[in-house]
């Protein structure tokens, strides 16, 4: 759900937000054309034809030459796999040295509760046959886990034991932040990958807000991705 074009919440605790960006369209065409000592002073048609020219044939390094910083707060069973994204920059919000005054824990929406059909590597997602017992049921359950859970973890704190051990009794559905660096070619790479229809949901719903502040910084590349099949480059 996007407040405006650089803020967005997302699930039902989470959100996204562009702290700063360097770069521009333009600055991509320059990162290509210094190769034969040559710059354009602003974008034309030829800066986005060699912008598609780019993409289409994965010249890839003039892309690294814009770079995105995001604050993202999300659940930690998403950030794990925001993780895996190894070619930019994490630092995390740590709870061996922070205790928040409020824990924020992940609860799905009703149209979100799904069933899995199917083999691994094979399967597909339904919704469930009655979805407002299953909303219920499933809403229930997960706060009696985390309600648990974030009395022991207060317990354990009240008693003496280290914030570091502590933190280990709660769960991935707890929200995690963390500042995330990437460079555009890494940022097609992710966006590719999880705002696709085989991503999980709930990373899903980031990308797809991430990919709209791409799209507003960098249109050229944006458009020029899409047309070429949104591949990693």
């Amino acid at each position: 759900m996007s407040t405006d074009n650089n803020f967005s919440y997302v699930l039902n605790a989470g959100h996204v937000e562009l702290l700063s960006k360097m770069g521009d369209d333009l600055s991509i065409v320059n990162a290509a054309k210094v190769s034969f000592s040559a710059e354009l002073d602003e974008m034309n048609e030829s800066g986005t034809k060699l912008i598609n020219y780019l993409i289409k044939n994965k010249h890839a390094t003039p892309f690294e030459h814009v770079v995105f910083k995001f604050r993202v707060k999300c659940p930690i069973f998403v950030a794990r796999e925001w993780f895996r994204h190894r070619w930019s920059s994490f630092n995390e919000m740590s709870m061996r040295y922070y205790v928040p005054e409020k824990i924020d824990f992940f609860y799905p929406d009703k149209e979100d509760i799904r069933t899995q059909v199917g083999k691994p590597g094979a399967y597909t997602f339904e919704p469930m046959k009655f979805p407002e017992a299953a909303h219920s049921e499933v809403s229930r359950q997960f706060e009696n886990v985390y309600s648990a859970a974030e009395k022991a973890y207060r317990h354990l704190l009240n008693i003496g034991v280290a914030k570091e051990l502590a933190r280990s009794i709660l769960p991935v559905g707890q929200y995690t932040e963390f500042i995330w660096t990437v460079n555009a070619r890494s940022l097609m790479n992710f966006l590719s990958l999880r705002n696709d229809d085989n991503a999980q949901m709930e990373i899903a719903k980031f990308a797809f807000e991430i990919e709209e502040m791409f799209a507003n910084i960098l249109p050229v590349t944006h458009k020029s991705w899409v047309s070429n099949g949104r591949e990693s480059i």
